[in-house]
């Protein structure tokens, strides 16, 4: 059996690179698709792509938020200023500084923007992609610890979700013995039905149409052969293990539509209790599955 895996989890990874401490932390909740949120410092906004693209190899649904957080040895990490691209932003809005377009920045202002403000420690390019690689080897290690929290999560739902499916086939089954389904119940309650109808003095045509419409409403058997058929196919997609929460929600509703048929058709109160009693349980199961990937 595979493994089922829910939507739920946190995890956390950290670690060095010479001079430069590292920590990931991951989390995600339910959602209806995968959806995946970055917060990075700044000057590594490139790993926002590389998150997104680890996150979709192992997960299909869910609200994803990865962060990351970066020390730098104090010795090695003294702010100096990005000349080339201070420079540079100056030469762009010179224009309109003198056009009186735009005032005169501020350095605190300038300073804010990213980029501008660097630490003498920041590498050269060969560094740089040493220390990203380490970064997304401990994204890696998050996102799977992240993983292995949504499968305990999915480990201890399977159970749950066994059992709201063992509960539909119990009162399948008790609808299914309930006297009013039965053949000769049928039977009865249509022939006096149709005295009623003969006793109205219906047209012909009118009365062969309410004789059809009372046969496929007293009879509930096909709605009990399509719960079985539902239960055998919710089992299945248990063993199969996640990705399956969007087939199982959609099997939930199939479910509730088949337990409103089974109320409306019914015409007697325990076999009416029996179907709230399943839309009760149907709706139990529901909620469940949306904590499932």
């Amino acid at each position: 059996m595979s493994q089922l895996s829910g939507m739920t989890g946190f995890a956390r990874a950290e670690g060095q690179h010479e001079n430069v401490r590292w920590i990931w932390e991951v989390r995600s909740v339910n959602g209806k698709g995968l959806e995946v949120r970055s917060r990075v410092p700044s000057g590594h906004d490139g790993l926002d792509l590389k998150i997104r693209e680890q996150a979709r190899k192992r997960f299909t649904r869910g609200n994803l938020q990865a962060s990351l957080n970066l020390k730098r040895d104090a010795s090695q990490s003294a702010p100096v200023i990005n000349r080339s691209a201070l420079d540079a932003l100056l030469a762009q809005a010179e224009d309109l500084i003198l056009s009186n377009q735009v005032e005169r920045p501020r350095l605190d202002g300038l300073l804010a923007i990213d980029g501008l403000l660097e630490t003498s420690a920041d590498p050269d390019p060969e560094a740089r992609a040493a220390l990203e690689k380490a970064l997304l080897e401990g994204l890696g290690e998050a996102l799977d610890g992240l993983k292995s929290a949504r499968e305990e999560e999915g480990a201890a739902l399977a159970p749950v979700l066994a059992g709201h499916i063992d509960k539909v086939e119990i009162l399948t089954d008790a609808a299914e013995a309930n006297a009013a389904t039965r053949i000769d119940a049928i039977r009865d309650r249509l022939s006096a039905k149709i005295a009623e109808l003969v006793d109205a003095e219906l047209e012909e045509n009118r009365l062969a149409a309410e004789i059809a419409v009372l046969t496929v409403k007293m009879d509930v058997r096909e709605e009990l052969d399509r719960l079985r058929a539902h239960v055998a196919s919710a089992r299945e997609l248990l063993k199969q293990g996640s990705p399956v929460g969007r087939k199982l929600d959609f099997l939930s509703q199939e479910f509730n539509r088949e337990a409103n048929t089974l109320c409306s058709k019914s015409s007697d109160s325990s076999l009416t209790q029996i179907g709230l009693d399943l839309k009760n349980v149907i709706d139990q199961f529901r909620e469940q599955i949306q904590n499932v990937e």
